[in-house]
């Protein structure tokens, strides 16, 4: 190769080694690697499981939290109990709500984590009890 060549000739000329070769590629698998798992947005198999795991718990808990509100706001004296719940300290409030029972499920024995929590914090948030509307079943044929 002489310097007197243009560079596209060099260029066109140059044959790199095996050993280069295999340091580039090497350097780039990492690169590729390292670019997907910290900007890519991958994940290993048990990141994903943990992750599965949380929402499944997320959801769990929220599904039991709509239930509560619905089973809290149907009971007789709903009005009292809320303004009870508001006056109670938030870090008691999920004892208030478990201790009524609202957050428990039929055929379950204990309540679910975090759904009387959830329970609580939506309840509070009403301005008032929605109105219930119980309709008449008819019993005519």
């Amino acid at each position: 190769m002489s310097e007197t060549e243009p560079l596209s000739q060099r260029w066109q000329n140059y044959r790199p080694s095996k050993t280069l070769w295999f340091w580039s590629l090497a350097g780039i698998s990492v690169l590729t690697m390292i670019l997907g798992f910290t900007v890519g947005g991958w994940t290993t198999g048990g990141g994903a499981a943990v992750m599965a795991e949380l929402a499944a718990r997320e959801a769990r808990s929220t599904l039991a939290a709509s239930l509560c509100v619905q089973n809290f706001v149907s009971t007789e004296g709903a009005a009292e109990q809320l303004a009870a719940l508001k006056e109670a300290s938030t870090w008691e409030r999920d004892t208030f709500i478990e201790d009524g029972g609202w957050a428990m499920l039929a055929g379950m024995e204990d309540t679910i984590p975090g759904a009387a929590e959830l329970c609580a914090k939506e309840l509070v948030a009403m301005e008032s009890l929605p109105e219930q509307n119980i309709e008449a079943v008819s019993t005519d044929g």
